[in-house]
């Protein structure tokens, strides 16, 4: 009995142990978690996970922020394979913004020129919200920002100004060159 009793005890020794160590990990997990977050919403490069989907998420969200769209693009190209539908939809529904925000941003009177380049943009806005829904359906800042872009695209889009520009935001593949 005594024998039985000593592996008992050895037993729940083992069990505490590794509760302990599992403890201990989650712990630290938090705490780089607490971390990442505070470097993520400073603007900083996080000192763990750095190579994580959310890591490179966030830095090209805070450079779109920013108003550096050629690099939040590139950066939102990459990441967009291997990606859940949410991710994907989250990232095209990003592209879509940085096209609409440019769109609305030209300046420079009433010319031909001027009113292309916008429509560009708005069309390219346009295919990438499409994208997004059609990746996740449910994001409603999605959808209304497809009902915007759609009310400012004129009724018949200039021939060369149009999905075709862009096979590659259509298909959903985003390519290197955007704006």
């Amino acid at each position: 009995m005594a024998l039985s009793v000593k592996k008992l005890v050895i037993g729940l020794i083992v069990v505490a142990v590794a509760a302990i160590g599992t403890m201990a990990y989650t712990w630290q997990r938090i705490q780089q978690a607490k971390a990442f977050n505070q470097a993520i919403t400073t603007a900083k490069t996080p000192q763990t996970d750095q190579q994580s989907f959310e890591a490179k998420y966030a830095v090209a969200y805070w450079l779109a922020k920013n108003e550096r769209y050629k690099e939040a693009t590139l950066l939102f190209a990459k990441l967009i394979d291997g990606t859940t539908p949410v991710q994907r939809a989250a990232i095209l529904h990003n592209i879509g913004n940085m096209f609409f925000l440019k769109a609305i941003q030209v300046t420079g009177g009433n010319d031909n020129n001027t009113r292309d380049e916008v429509e560009y943009l708005l069309t390219q806005a346009m295919t990438s919200y499409k994208s997004a829904l059609k990746a996740e359906n449910s994001h409603w800042g999605t959808r209304r920002n497809y009902d915007r872009v759609m009310s400012l695209l004129p009724e018949k889009p200039t021939p060369g100004v149009g999905e075709s520009d862009n096979p590659g935001l259509i298909m959903g593949n985003i390519p290197n060159g955007l704006p």
